[in-house]
């Protein structure tokens, strides 16, 4: 029989010889899926993408939520040719940096500064970094309940993939639950005039209650907190705001990436005057080394952000994320109530930024079985480590998805009947990190179901 996965195969092994984890985020590593599925890929376009073998698969997860357009939209690949033609690094500022500034500052509520980099984690720092400074304070609060922050120290040493630091570095990173003022309360009350920032993401798998992100900014005022709100995966996803123009509370800080390039390499780090003042080197005491980066501003990326922020601004694209996400979240419960495994498989999170649940027979969340759903997937010509849409998915593309899922829970379900072994062909798929129980727990004073986590940043 042939191997519809030959070339591809022999590809990735060759990468996972030369690159550790064979993958740049190990949330794109061979061990987050199964083995049938495509190790590397060839290209992309829309919402679909291409093998080195020429097998054709409907994406979802769109890069790690980074492409919301859909893969080499055309107007975002026209701007960055344009871009190529007038160089792409110099020894002073390029103009395109002004642009890009003025036009993210523009959607950004507050916000009076921005800074450029490559990824989320040099921004999500860079704003610790700077309420260290404005505060002369050393302890950093995090929401325990949102998976990923920072590759650096002050969260990864939180995790169980913390080798290499010091505990010294993760035990100043303190933490309390999202929509739980009480629990923000109770660090404050523990911790009196040390805590320099408080970090979440403002909105994320559920809305926030009434009252509670007002309650948290109220709360940061009073104790002379920085707030700051990780808009990596709302911005432009949830709102073109983000959480802070969806729910109108305003940070003092707010990073941004993801789709704010549709897949570039792009990264922000924005904030008040005062505070992003604190990097600028104006004044004696502006002393903050602040995301001096050779390839922060790099001119095609910037270009590509200011073709993606353009589009957002003229068109209805986080509408129509909202809107595929409920039309898939809405079919997938349909199909898995037909096959009898609605409370196995369901979608989980808002429209625009879907995951979903595999259990086991006793309701247990099964690596095994999320395994097994994403192999019969991949036969099936979808590639789904969620149910994260982008602006390509269309209807028809949605009816595919779901005729997938139809044929792979009828599998499921014959799986949860008679024993997954005879189903599942190879080894379960991985999960990268689980949270430790240092620092958050101890500011918390109880314990904490440890959250599966794939850093993605």
């Amino acid at each position: 029989m042939t191997d519809h996965l030959a070339v591809t195969r022999a590809a990735a092994e060759r990468l996972a010889a030369l690159v550790p984890g064979g993958a740049h985020t190990y949330a794109k590593g061979p061990d987050q899926y199964p083995v049938t599925a495509p190790g590397v890929l060839r290209s992309g376009r829309g919402c679909r993408v291409w093998d080195l073998d020429d097998n054709e698969y409907i994406e979802y997860g769109m890069g790690l939520r980074s492409v919301g357009l859909g893969h080499a939209h055309p107007e975002v690949v026209e701007a960055v040719r344009r871009s190529l033609e007038l160089g792409t690094n110099f020894t002073r500022p390029a103009v395109v940096e002004l642009e890009c500034a003025e036009r993210l500052l523009s959607l950004v509520p507050g916000a009076d500064m921005v800074k450029f980099t490559k990824d989320g984690s040099s921004a999500t720092t860079a704003a610790v970094k700077l309420a260290r400074a404005h505060t002369g304070r050393d302890l950093v609060g995090i929401c325990v309940d949102h998976p990923f922050f920072s590759y650096d120290d002050w969260f990864i040493g939180t995790t169980t993939m913390d080798g290499g630091i010091p505990p010294a570095a993760s035990e100043l990173t303190i933490g309390f639950n999202y929509n739980d003022l009480p629990s923000v309360r109770d660090m404050f009350d523990r911790f009196p005039d040390r805590i320099a920032v408080v970090m979440l993401e403002g909105v994320r798998a559920e809305a926030p209650e009434q009252g509670f992100l007002e309650g948290l900014r109220e709360l940061c005022t009073r104790h002379g907190t920085v707030l700051v709100f990780d808009e990596m995966i709302a911005g432009f996803r949830y709102d073109i705001a983000g959480a802070q123009g969806l729910y109108e509370v305003r940070p003092d800080l707010s990073t941004w990436g993801k789709a704010l390039a549709n897949g570039f390499s792009v990264s922000a780090l924005c904030g008040s005057r005062d505070l992003m003042r604190l990097g600028s080197r104006e004044r004696d005491g502006d002393d903050v080394f602040l995301l001096s980066t050779t390839h922060g501003a790099e001119v095609c990326a910037l270009a590509a952000a200011i073709a993606t922020m353009e589009i957002y601004q003229r068109e209805p694209v986080v509408e129509h994320l909202h809107r595929q996400g409920a039309r898939l979240a809405d079919g997938l419960r349909k199909v898995a109530a037909r096959h009898g495994v609605g409370d196995h498989v369901s979608p989980l999170g808002f429209p625009c930024n879907l995951v979903f649940t595999a259990a086991d027979r006793e309701g247990n969340p099964s690596q095994a079985f999320r395994t097994l759903l994403l192999q019969e997937l991949v036969d099936r010509g979808v590639l789904a480590p969620s149910l994260v849409v982008s602006y390509s998915h269309g209807d028809a593309d949605i009816d595919r998805t779901l005729d997938a899922f139809d044929g792979a829970l009828a599998v499921y379900a014959r799986a949860l009947d008679g024993g997954i072994d005879q189903f599942l062909r190879g080894r379960p798929s991985r999960v990268v990190m689980d949270h430790r129980p240092i620092g958050v727990h101890a500011a918390l004073g109880g314990s904490i179901e440890p959250e599966r986590r794939a850093g993605d940043r």
